[in-house]
């Protein structure tokens, strides 16, 4: 055995490896703006999104996506059935209220019960 260092087969350079994650995640932001853009303009499945050429597509410094305005409406005029008419501010309908649920006699105080038991025979 020698005591000479052993280097490595193939060096990372550690810029090269920051600069491809500082890709990964700007193409993340982009995909995840290009989508609250894409649901606000009626896209009808997000998974769409796919045919849209995104190469184009940059962020400020504040982190907006520039020009996904006009690449969503160009992609609307190619393929209109892709998008929806939409009818609200709010992409998907609020829930259903629920109906109120009655009152056991069991988890009600002895007033509470005589109160609710006269409504009752009174038809009430």
């Amino acid at each position: 055995m020698t005591d000479e260092p052993v280097e490595p087969a193939n060096p990372v350079d550690p810029v090269e490896t920051l600069r491809a994650q500082l890709a990964e995640a700007n193409h993340r932001l982009i995909q995840a703006e290009l989508k609250s853009h894409a649901i606000r303009a009626g896209i009808i499945d997000v998974d769409c999104l796919k045919l849209l050429d995104t190469s184009g597509l940059v962020l400020d410094a504040s982190g907006d996506l520039i020009a996904a305005p006009a690449a969503l409406a160009k992609l609307k005029l190619d393929k209109p059935w892709l998008f929806t008419k939409p009818n609200t501010s709010h992409p998907t309908p609020p829930p259903a209220p629920e109906p109120p649920k009655p009152r056991m006699a069991r988890d009600m105080t002895f007033r509470e019960w005589q109160t609710a038991r006269e409504r009752l025979l009174r038809g009430r």
